[in-house]
């Protein structure tokens, strides 16, 4: 078999995995996770996910009906069938949590333009549902729908929501998953997410047993705007129906094709991931480092979606390892002196720095310094522009802000909620690795400045910091010591209790998930569409990796994973 991936979006090279035997398929690739970190993804997980590929048909794969079945959907979405906008619009929706979006965008755009321009869909579309459906599609384009569109389904005696909405599940689900697309002032979807909510729990209470309560449970813990659409999508696909009884059969056997072939490039790129990591030694030299490229790699795989971009994803991987190896040092291994000699020698980013170090920071110091200087190099010979100084320049302000985090904890100091927050958005890493990622998906040769991408950046990074600091668990079971938002908002809150803190931090995550929305919008131009879809993808993807189960450890994360290799 042989998988041919052309990125015809990117000028990084096309992804060529050639194998007569399914060889990826059946190889077991091995990624060490130490066992006495609480992470529970063990090196069986991919042995056994590697040793199901041989029931699946890879070689069987046949270019010419997977290219009949992309030109038949792509058919599809170009007439109308039976006149009818709702089915494409339908067809749009399944195509996206199936995670096949990617060969019908084209397709997809002039459907949605179009449905945008002629705003007076919304006048037509009487059923909660169609409206709901309109309104989350257009707005996660980045169309910005007014949010009056749902008034018609309030009374008018009293301004509420009719009573009749909520015999109405489906309607219900619609206008609940609608909602969660929400910015700071519309009140009415703050409204319309209280209403269907409680009618969807509702229904939960009062009747348990019937079809639709997976559904209801499913939607109301994991909305899908905030979820990852690869984290539902295999359930998704099996559990397809058609549209008006077209394309379950079409639509099913084109996402099982598609969802093979990406398993077989996430896990040839985990390979190489590994391989790298394992070249550096760093695990080896410094035994307390977390050693889990998996975990690592994981970030990428879910942040990047498009098969395509599998370099960018290999690439990333490498800069998200780094944020965990630095952590590790400040939290595990420095002293605030030998901490304060690191971050002065990644802001001169000079290799004659190293010399200033203790001989056990060299290693990870020049192996940081390769690997910036190393895709910085890359990015230029693809796009022209050397990206290197503003990459060395986040490394210095991570490396700053976890100087800052280990002298008040060294000190004893407990910073207010908004210092450690201010600081906290900086050692999340996030900011450091959506840089890496604007410059690797071209955008330094774009329209789009750095400045731009700055507010979509920071929501994430705030998303990710106060789920981290939430404290479910001990991260890694480590023996660190971490400050978190929590114990400062207590410090300066004396009357607060813990849940009332925790509840605090839900309201700021919800709050912030509204700020991620607006610069969506914002930022929803062609060129940077990439960018910001991965930067929502950054902030789905916290949850996975930070809800912890009783025993510390990630079942959710551990389910994904297995689906994804």
């Amino acid at each position: 078999m042989a998988i041919i991936i052309a990125f015809s979006p990117l000028k990084y090279p096309s992804m060529h995995i050639k194998t007569s035997t399914g060889q990826i398929g059946r190889r077991s690739i091995q990624v060490s996770c130490r066992s006495s970190n609480k992470w529970t993804v063990q090196e069986n997980l991919l042995k056994e996910t590697s040793r199901s590929q041989t029931s699946d048909n890879h070689d069987g794969f046949n270019s010419t009906k997977f290219s009949q079945l992309v030109n038949d959907v792509k058919y599809a979405l170009r007439t109308e069938r039976n006149g009818n906008r709702l089915d494409n619009l339908a067809l749009v929706d399944a195509l996206q949590r199936m995670g096949i979006e990617h060969h019908f965008q084209e397709e997809i755009d002039s459907i949605l333009q179009k449905e945008y321009e002629e705003s007076t869909c919304f006048v037509k579309y009487q059923n909660p549902y169609d409206v709901s459906l309109s309104f989350r599609l257009l707005r996660q384009e980045g169309y910005h729908v007014p949010a009056d569109v749902f008034t018609k389904f309030k009374n008018n005696d009293d301004g509420t929501f009719g009573v009749n909405l909520s015999q109405d599940v489906g309607g219900l689900i619609g206008l609940y998953e609608a909602a969660q697309l929400g910015v700071e002032g519309e009140h009415i979807l703050d409204e319309l997410a209280n209403f269907s909510g409680e009618h969807l729990n509702a229904r939960l209470t009062n009747n348990d047993s019937c079809g639709q309560a997976r559904l209801i449970k499913e939607t109301l813990k994991y909305p899908y705007h905030k979820s990852l659409a690869s984290c539902k999508a295999k359930s998704f696909i099996s559990n397809f129906k058609g549209i008006n009884g077209w394309g379950r059969s079409t639509l099913q056997e084109l996402a099982n094709i598609d969802y093979s072939i990406t398993k077989e490039i996430h896990q040839h790129e985990l390979a190489q991931v590994s391989r790298w990591w394992r070249s550096l030694g760093l695990a080896e030299e410094l035994k307390l480092l977390r050693d889990q490229p998996l975990k690592w790699y994981t970030w990428p795989m879910a942040v990047l979606t498009d098969p395509r971009m599998s370099q960018q994803r290999i690439e990333l991987a490498k800069c998200i390892t780094f944020v965990y190896v630095i952590d590790d040092i400040f939290d595990l291994y420095g002293t605030v002196e030998e901490l304060t000699l690191f971050s002065h020698a990644v802001n001169r980013w000079e290799l004659s720095a190293m010399m200033d170090l203790p001989e056990y920071m060299w290693s990870s110091y020049r192996a940081l310094y390769d690997t910036i200087n190393d895709i910085g190099d890359n990015i230029y010979k693809i796009y022209g522009q050397n990206p290197t100084q503003n990459l060395r320049n986040t490394w210095a302000s991570l490396c700053n802000a976890f100087l800052k985090e280990a002298k008040w904890f060294a000190s004893g100091v407990i910073p207010t909620a908004d210092e450690y927050l201010k600081n906290g958005l900086v050692s999340s890493g996030a900011h450091a690795v959506l840089v890496h990622l604007f410059y690797l998906l071209g955008l330094g040769v774009s329209s789009i400045s750095l400045e731009d991408i700055q507010a979509i950046s920071a929501s994430a990074a705030m998303i990710l910091r106060l789920w981290d600091d939430l404290g479910t668990a001990k991260d890694e079971n480590q023996e660190g010591t971490d400050g978190s938002y929590i114990e400062c908002y207590i410090n300066e809150n004396k009357d607060a209790s813990l849940e009332l803190a925790r509840e605090h931090v839900i309201k700021l995550i919800e709050d912030e998930w509204k700020q991620l929305n607006k610069e969506h919008l914002c930022l929803i131009s062609r060129s940077s569409r990439s960018f910001s879809k991965a930067s929502l993808n950054s902030a789905r993807m916290v949850p996975l990796m930070y809800n912890y189960d009783d025993n510390q450890y990630l079942p959710i994360l551990q389910e994904y994973i297995k689906s994804m290799l």
